[in-house]
């Protein structure tokens, strides 16, 4: 079966039920139609965050081939539910240009998604839209702002702050604003970005209340005047505007998976532009209710899981238990230097080649401090001789090492991981963070 068949073949239940089974109160969900809803900051308890165990999901270097992190993070959720944890996964919002592009969706895949997958790959509660509109909302303002005060002798020598749609529209990358007349504002250069790149979603994924929303919205550098001093949003006097097309969007949207397990999914920077995870709210919702929480960060190791700890965990005071890198037989043959068309045939000699990428990978996930194990995800197609020297590989490391097989199987196909995870956190639990840099 395709994915969407998968999805629409899963009876789901209504988010009421998958909430109570965690202890969030039906009364308190703010309902999105029956399977979707936002579940209100108040309820996030600092105390039982810090009980909860938090595990990152992050890969080795992606390749073309695909890597299957959010299948990961998904599956170990399910992994868990099968051995008899209490387990939510933490996920992002997909981004609607990269959904109608070659990316597709990200919601998951096989018997390992989060539901309704549909909605949450399109317009979902409408967050991105809340984000979309805030952006382009302090752009119309500012554009007014110059345009009325002209005459004053106020003027920004440059602009920083464009404008978003979460569209892949290449012809308005680079656009002239203010034409057809004086009536139409000044002319000036301007441009369209997708909108998990705008700073908002940043802001929005880092804030820990509606207070630090407002403080972070302020301090937006929108350019330099002409003396060459900073210009902001809170010089434009517009930051409880701002803040109030973003109160909804604040809240954590909580969905389910196709076991009917809940699954918080919310925001979505980009990890290239920005730190690339979701929102420190909505890993704190899931650790107020599970007594597991799996999240993943954007890209490999290098980029998300680094941006992760150094940016969310150290605004947010998130220390994670156990760091899982995930690695695929095609990825590693692919960092061995086999070519694309050859990944899916047998080839130890690359596979072995490759697995400098994860050693590394493995060596600066270490370096944080953290405990680490390799989830090795299954494709069809993968034979046992391969697997096995990547097993072979991480005990000769003192790395543990399971196979991942939830997309075909569920939960069922994760338990091995599950086991894995919950033995190594009780074990040997990872140190306290050591990040790369200081704040300064």
């Amino acid at each position: 079966m395709t994915d969407i068949e998968i999805a629409r073949s899963t009876k789901l239940e209504e988010i009421e039920v998958v909430a109570s089974k965690y202890g969030i109160p039906a009364k308190e969900l703010e309902h999105y139609g029956h399977y979707m809803a936002k579940v209100p900051t108040r309820l996030i308890d600092e105390e039982r965050v810090k009980n909860s165990n938090l595990i990152l999901v992050t890969a080795i270097t992606p390749t073309k081939a695909g890597i299957g992190k959010t299948t990961v993070t998904i599956g170990l959720a399910l992994g868990l539910h099968h051995i008899g944890k209490n387990a939510i996964c933490a996920l992002r919002e997909p981004s609607l240009g990269p959904v109608f592009g070659m990316k597709g969706g990200a919601c998951g895949g096989g018997y390992t998604q989060v539901l309704p997958m549909d909605k949450i790959n399109l317009h979902f509660t409408g967050d991105f839209h809340a984000i979309t509109s805030a952006h382009n909302t302090i752009t119309a303002l500012l554009d007014n702002y110059m345009y009325q005060n002209r005459d004053n002798g106020f003027a920004l020598r440059e602009v920083l702050w464009n404008r978003v749609l979460d569209v892949n529209d290449r012809g308005l990358r680079d656009i002239v604003t203010g034409m057809g007349g004086k009536a139409n504002g000044i002319v000036r250069e301007s441009g369209f970005d997708i909108t998990p790149a705008s700073e908002i979603m940043a802001i929005l994924c880092l804030a820990k209340d509606e207070d630090d929303l407002r403080r972070r919205i302020e301090n937006i550098l929108l350019g330099y005047t002409v003396e060459g001093k900073p210009f902001t949003v809170k010089d434009l006097g517009v930051a409880a505007a701002i803040t109030i097309l973003l109160r909804d969007a604040l809240a954590p949207n909580i969905v389910q998976t196709t076991e009917n397990t809940a699954a918080f999914v919310h925001g979505g920077p980009f990890a290239n532009i920005a730190h690339g995870c979701n929102s420190i709210l909505a890993t704190k919702m899931a650790m107020t209710f599970g007594e597991y929480v799996i999240t993943e960060a954007g890209f490999g190791a290098d980029l998300g899981a680094e941006k992760f700890f150094d940016i969310k965990c150290r605004k947010s005071g998130l220390q994670p238990k156990l760091t899982i890198v995930v690695a695929t037989a095609q990825g590693l043959k692919m960092h061995g230097g086999v070519p694309v068309e050859d990944i899916k045939k047998p080839n130890s000699e690359g596979l072995k080649k490759g697995l400098a990428n994860l050693d590394k990978h493995i060596k600066n996930m270490q370096s944080f401090g953290q405990t680490v194990i390799v989830a090795f995800n299954h494709y069809a197609g993968d034979v046992e001789e391969e697997q096995n020297i990547v097993r072979e590989y991480c005990e000769s490391i003192g790395v543990g090492f399971a196979i991942n097989d939830a997309y075909a199987k569920g939960g069922e196909g994760a338990a091995d991981l599950a086991r894995l995870v919950v033995d190594t956190i009780e074990q040997k639990p990872s140190q306290p963070l050591s990040l790369v840099y200081d704040d300064e």
